[in-house]
């Protein structure tokens, strides 16, 4: 019998940043060598189709055409113990599929980077369908009480205050760990900017202002590369439009009759986000959590842009308290914004500070020790939480 442990990795996709963050605690496990196996899903698989194409679809959905709605939504589920939120839901889903392939896999630890699968595991350990241990690692820098589970073995959160939040909410505070959000190990190498910017076909001399519009194109990119051609200050623009291929081409539309002291570069989807946030000397876009988290690990000051009410909301108090990032509540305003920060290096190099100060690079590492240590030491059991 092989020794070594068998680890379960449950996402969702619902955006990309669940998705993320457990890519990255895939290769953390696949690196250690006591981890026998690792099997990494999408947990929406195993559900009933009906449910797994709108629930996919619903998020991005609601981003892109009703946030205010997604923002009242948040803070009126965010009750804490009030409600088993999805209980009656998932006993009408097939989850046939998911205990087969649990039962299959016989994980000794089970790790859900998305409350919707965690809520599953733990309703399946409930009514005695599976044996597994739950652990949840939170996403986002605040938490919201969607990721509460009555029955777990631990938790994983960004921030102290986190932590204290849980604490007060009942949860031991032994079995719940800051470890930060898990993100890409290769966020954590050091790398030459200068060799990067020759790369990537910039000036390392020349300031670089990132914008993002994340994996899918969300968010006003076209209308901030046309506030952004009035930059005083001579700089390089670089634009990650996603898969958006509309949104990619209406900014290339806008990105016309540009200053001779700025150069813009427009791109779609990329996979070395980590190299340009490396070479970039500030970011915009949203703070989602695993971009945020991103960012903070290359000391990477942020402005932020339309963020969605909720969640992104939250990110954006936690980086604004914390000196990192700025806030455009007007897009109009977003050129001189940055044309004061660019032109206070000081102010930069602070908010350079702060990031770094908040960073957890090695967050994937983290969660992965604690698991293993755990369990060498701890029963096989989950614990039971009562409001």
């Amino acid at each position: 019998m092989d020794p070594r442990f068998r680890v379960l990795i449950l996402s969702v996709s619902a955006g990309t940043g669940h998705v993320r963050a457990a890519e990255a605690l895939e290769k953390v496990c696949r690196a250690r060598q006591e981890i026998a196996d690792v099997v990494n899903v999408d947990a929406l698989r195993f559900t009933n189709k009906v449910f797994r194409d709108c629930y996919s679809k619903l998020y991005i959905d609601l981003v892109r055409n009703a946030p205010t709605f997604l923002g009242w939504w948040y803070q009126k589920s965010d009750e804490p113990w009030k409600t088993d939120r999805m209980r009656l839901m998932f006993d009408r889903m097939n989850t046939g599929p998911l205990v087969r392939m649990v039962r299959k896999v016989q994980p000794d630890m089970t790790i859900c980077t998305h409350f919707l699968p965690a809520e599953i595991i733990s309703h399946l350990i409930s009514r005695g369908d599976i044996e597994a241990r739950l652990s949840i690692v939170v996403t986002d820098l605040d938490f919201h009480a969607m990721w509460l589970s009555r029955l777990f073995h631990h938790y994983f959160v960004a921030l102290d205050e986190t932590k204290e939040h849980l604490k007060l909410l009942g949860l031991p505070e032994d079995r719940v760990t800051v470890s930060g959000i898990p993100v890409d190990p290769v966020f954590a190498e050091k790398k030459d900017r200068v060799a990067l910017a020759a790369k990537l076909g910039l000036d390392p001399a020349k300031p670089m202002v990132l914008l993002s519009a994340g994996a899918f194109g969300v968010g006003p990119a076209a209308e901030a590369v046309q506030v952004l051609k009035h930059l005083k200050t001579p700089a390089q623009v670089v634009v990650i439009c996603g898969r958006n291929d509309e949104l990619l081409a209406e900014a290339r539309r806008q990105a016309v009759e540009v200053p001779a002291h700025l150069q813009f570069h427009l791109l779609g989807f990329t996979d070395i986000m980590d190299e340009w946030m490396t070479v970039a000397d500030v970011l915009i876009g949203k703070p989602g959590g695993l971009t945020t988290a991103e960012a903070l690990c290359k000391g990477l000051p942020m402005v932020i842009l339309s963020p969605i009410p909720g969640q992104e909301e939250r990110n954006s108090d936690h980086l604004l308290e914390e000196g990192v990032a700025i806030r455009c509540n007007d897009i109009i305003t977003m050129g001189y914004k940055i044309d004061r920060l660019l032109q206070t290096p000081g102010r930069l190099a602070s908010m350079r500070q702060a990031a770094l100060g908040m960073s957890r690079p090695f967050a994937a590492e983290t969660v992965v020790t604690t698991l293993l240590e755990q369990f060498r030491r701890l029963p096989h059991k989950v614990e039971m939480v009562k409001a």
